[in-house]
């Protein structure tokens, strides 16, 4: 019964904006705003959980890419609709940058460590460790990071870029394929949907879908014209606002997933999903606002990045290095955890003050390039700290499951 409850209540989220679109009922922009941004959070939890619950009927070489794509759907919608905006009038382009920017360092920068206090309250465990399946996204997450360093000196993410982070996932995606196969460990509603029998699965599967795609495609648009109208009405940071509301939009679903199979003993589960999640993001969010930048212009362009979205991109570049140096032991302990949250509020308060208490936009790009370099410093201690696990991995196709217990010397 809860579990039918819950995916009532995702459908019903999208009431309020439907009623708006068809204009039925007449509310302030900020009101409407809200509503469409329900709409897309009941839409990503609709989208999560038939994607997860059609692991039993899509063949695993599909699966890891069609449901990967599926997924992550909601989370890519208001994107897109900046990035094709962006095309047509530049002015958008900073918007593009920040969902994708917010949304990767929300992730790491919350999603991580909540999994690993989660584990610590629910079953007393302080180190997490990872199983040797996350040795592969956690390499090509790598690659990925390592390349995105070159985007924010360049200033732009061109359609090169693009062919480069979708090409790395699709080879993630064909070399995953070929490991052994695991039953897909469902929780909530999704355990649910995978229970029924065949038909009934694949028809509430098909059903789900229809509603998630109708919903964020009308939704998608006014709530991203919605986000940067509030914030100029409102004398918010139209720029912050899109950087981190719309992304707890779309995140939603997969860090409420996470809590559960945290809470249930799965936080390796939890922590490995999460993981995947950011190597999606990584390479199929960043690779795909060139395409949607270039849509939008009506020929093949680079999306440009400004001195503020440059350090941006630096910043979540270096964010993302400090995450795969803590995982490169192949475990997450609860000091490593409070490190990665307590570096990412600070860097979230600290620059939410300098740019709208302070009004000081110069201050805030400075800001950030000082917190990429932290960032760098603590990853390069790290990695340095992970060297014997790190050669494991290098020289021994066994070495991930090896590594997972292997004793790593820590500091402090």
């Amino acid at each position: 019964m809860p579990t039918r409850f819950a995916i009532a209540l995702a459908l019903l989220a999208a009431g309020p904006a439907a009623l708006v679109h068809l204009g039925v009922l007449g509310v302030s922009v900020e009101i409407a705003t809200l509503f469409y941004g329900l709409a897309i959070v009941g839409a990503a939890f609709a989208m999560s959980w038939g994607a997860e619950a059609a692991e039993h009927d899509i063949p695993r070489a599909l699966a890891l890419t069609v449901v990967a794509l599926l997924a992550v759907f909601p989370e890519y919608a208001v994107d897109i609709v900046f990035a094709v905006k962006a095309g047509q009038d530049p002015t958008f382009a900073p918007y593009a940058a920040a969902n994708m920017t917010g949304s990767n360092r929300l992730l790491l920068g919350l999603g991580w460590p909540t999994v690993s206090v989660l584990a610590w309250r629910a079953s007393g465990i302080k180190v997490l460790h990872l199983g040797r399946d996350a040795g592969l996204p956690l390499f090509f997450l790598g690659v990925a990071t390592v390349y995105s360093f070159s985007l924010p000196f360049r200033g732009n993410i061109g359609i090169v870029d693009c062919v480069v982070l979708v090409g790395l996932f699709l080879a993630y995606a064909v070399l995953a394929a070929r490991e052994e196969h695991t039953e897909p460990d469902l929780v909530g509603p999704a355990a649910t949907i995978g229970a029924l029998p065949t038909s009934a699965r694949r028809l509430s599967i098909l059903g789900l879908f229809a509603f998630a795609g109708v919903a964020i495609g009308a939704a998608a648009e006014p709530f991203a014209a919605g986000l940067v109208h509030t914030g100029q009405r409102l004398g918010i940071d139209e720029f912050l606002l899109v950087q981190w509301l719309a992304p707890l939009a779309s995140e939603a679903p997969e860090f409420l997933i996470a809590a559960l199979l945290a809470l249930r003993g799965k936080a390796g589960a939890a922590l490995g999903l999460l993981l995947s999640a950011k190597l999606n993001q990584w390479t199929l969010l960043v690779g795909s606002l060139p395409l949607a930048f270039s849509v939008g212009a009506g020929q093949l362009a680079a999306l440009p990045l400004d001195s503020r979205q440059s350090a941006e991109v630096l910043l979540t570049a270096a964010q993302s290095l400090f995450g795969i140096a803590v995982l490169a032991s192949m475990s997450l302990s609860l000091f490593e955890a409070a490190l990665m949250a307590g570096l990412f509020i600070a860097q979230f308060v600290i620059g939410g003050l300098l740019r709208t208490s302070l009004h000081n936009a110069a201050g805030g790009e400075i800001e950030l390039t000082v917190f990429s370099i932290i960032y760098v410093l603590i990853s390069l201690v790290f990695l340095f700290q992970a060297r014997r696990v790190l050669r494991l991995l290098l020289t021994n196709g066994r070495g991930k499951k090896k590594a997972q217990h292997a004793p790593i010397p820590r500091s402090g």
